[in-house]
């Protein structure tokens, strides 16, 4: 009679499958509640304790973990010493195993729970039996996910497929896999004072890494294919990360047309700015770069000053706030053709205006806390892939921004080098400018005023190309850049870019410093009377 072990801790289906598995004449070997479960439904079932001669002990620590199992798993059935061994010490083999683990992420996700409950859902004897099974698939079928009990059912009524057999073999590594990569991220978060368990909210994996680890251990879910890729011919999926709660882990597209892959990292280039504000602020990005960035007295006020920074970049822009949608934000956005919008929230009488815009994607996702917050938490680890590698970074914060500039508060590092001080506005309008400046693709230059961007040069080979482009910019859109400030996310290596931005009308300037000819550039400031900030630190965003 060939065996079947069953052992779940999710039981959907199990009843079921039992049966059929009894109709095909397995005998069905269980533990504690599956064996229950099965019992209660009428099915004859072997306790594992009466194949093993062994009562389950240690409040169900110890109940798989024996010989007579482990070998009836292992044992070759095209190796005849393996045969023999079962047979000289009393192993039956055991050809369908149907193991599923202790919820261990359902217990970790609860708010509260004690340490020691946790340690209880970490399996033991769940995970060795997959294992064993997998290593062992020529000859034993295991299965973790209820959803293939139909297909199991289907094979055996057959031959099963040496295919088949490899799909549940990898299926169940990935289960064990991605349980201990759970485990890992989970504890990590746990951090021991004298001898009290405490948990924190920052982890070390994916999320929250608190420095760059010797082994990263991530664990992805596919939320769903897209469309395409960047192009047509590429294919592309969007996934969650296990350990994460929030942002595009954790979303809802309450309308509108699918996502496509650069929806979403132009989506992501949005909030980033959006989120570096404490105030209501809107981005509008093009491209993953902003065409407008804004704070206003209110989310409606901040997206038009971003729309109409610049209106002909915005047509069919990626909007961004950090703010949930009210009526008047969204009748704004509607104003115009807008690709996709991302906030907090939507009030529903926002979400029946937004509706007009049938093919319009409206997103909401938390981010958590915004502005000073959400940029000066732990740094999130980021990682990009290279050919044939992956790069993992802290993610950029604005630090020096954090609080306002003030000739009597300014963050260590940041120093006036010019004669010319700058005056209340310019240093308002100075922060301003370096907080979006640092999420512009390098090299960059922008002009600003105090609550919104002005001029926008993103992306060129040189920082006077820079300049020029946003002057470009800012002379088709008809905007005056007299009277501006400009924020460059690296140094001035000669003068010239310095009095480009001069002779646009800007009259001061952010930049980090620390070229070998900052005198000449300093001296071009002063010539022109130009106020200048260094700041000690660059914001490339490659």
């Amino acid at each position: 009679m060939p065996r079947a072990l069953l052992s779940v801790s999710d039981k959907t289906g199990i009843v079921d499958l039992g049966r059929g598995l009894a109709a095909r004449g397995f005998e069905l070997v269980s533990t504690g509640g599956t064996a229950r479960t099965l019992t209660d439904a009428g099915l004859p079932v072997t306790n594992v304790s009466d194949v093993t001669g062994f009562p389950e002990m240690m409040d169900g620590r110890v109940k798989t973990l024996h010989p007579l199992i482990h070998g009836g798993l292992l044992a070759r059935r095209d190796h005849p010493a393996d045969l023999a061994a079962a047979r000289a010490h009393g192993i039956g083999l055991i050809d369908v195993v149907v193991v599923n683990l202790y919820p261990f992420e359902e217990t970790a996700k609860k708010p509260g729970v004690a340490f020691d409950d946790l340690v209880e859902q970490i399996d033991i004897g769940g995970p060795s039996m997959v294992r064993a099974a997998a290593k062992n698939f020529r000859d034993v079928l295991v299965v973790v996910d209820p959803a293939d009990y139909a297909r199991l059912l289907a094979e055996l009524d057959a031959t099963p497929a040496l295919g088949f057999r490899f799909d549940l073999m990898r299926k169940a590594l990935a289960h064990t896999g991605a349980y201990d990569t759970a485990i890992s991220a989970t504890l990590a978060t746990i951090n021991l004072t004298g001898d009290r368990f405490e948990r924190s909210d920052v982890a070390r994996g994916f999320s929250r890494a608190t420095a760059l680890d010797d082994r990263i251990d991530l664990s992805l879910e596919k939320i769903k294919d897209l469309r395409y890729g960047e192009n047509p011919h590429q294919k592309a999926a969007w996934y969650k990360v296990a350990d994460v709660a929030s942002g595009f882990s954790r979303t809802m597209i309450l309308q509108g047309k699918e996502l496509s892959y650069t929806n979403l990292l132009d989506l992501d280039a949005a909030a980033r700015i959006a989120l570096e504000f404490d105030e209501p602020a809107a981005v509008v990005i093009k491209h993953t770069n902003p065409c407008g960035a804004a704070t206003g007295d209110s989310p409606a006020d901040a997206y038009v000053r971003a729309r109409e920074a610049d209106s002909l970049a915005a047509f069919g822009g990626i909007v961004s706030l950090n703010r949930p949608i009210d009526v008047a934000t969204a009748q704004a956005i509607v104003s115009t053709f807008i690709e996709a919008v991302i906030a907090p929230s939507a009030d529903a009488d926002a979400l029946a205006v937004l509706a007009k815009k049938t093919n319009m994607r409206v997103v909401v996702a938390s981010f958590g806390e915004t502005g000073a917050a959400q940029a000066f938490r732990p740094a999130d680890v980021e990682f990009r892939s290279i050919l044939g590698a992956v790069l993992a970074q802290e993610r950029d914060v604005v630090a020096e921004a954090r609080a306002p500039w003030t000739p009597a508060s300014l963050p260590d590092g940041l120093k006036v080098v010019t004669k010319r001080q700058p005056s209340a506005d310019e240093w308002a309008a100075l922060r301003f400018a370096w907080r979006v400046c640092a999420h512009v693709k390098s090299n960059t230059v922008i002009f600003t005023d105090a609550r919104r961007t002005l001029a926008v040069g993103a992306g060129q080979m040189s920082r006077v190309d820079a300049v020029n482009v946003a002057v470009m910019k800012a002379a088709a859109a008809k905007v005056s850049l007299t009277g501006s400030v400009a924020a460059s996310d690296a140094f001035f290596p000669f003068r010239d870019g310095l009095d480009a931005l001069a002779k646009a009308g800007a009259t001061a300037v952010v930049q980090p410093g620390g070229s070998v000819r900052d005198a000449e550039v300093i001296a071009a400031a002063d010539e022109q009377g130009v106020a200048m900030v260094f700041t000690g630190k660059r914001h490339f965003r490659h």
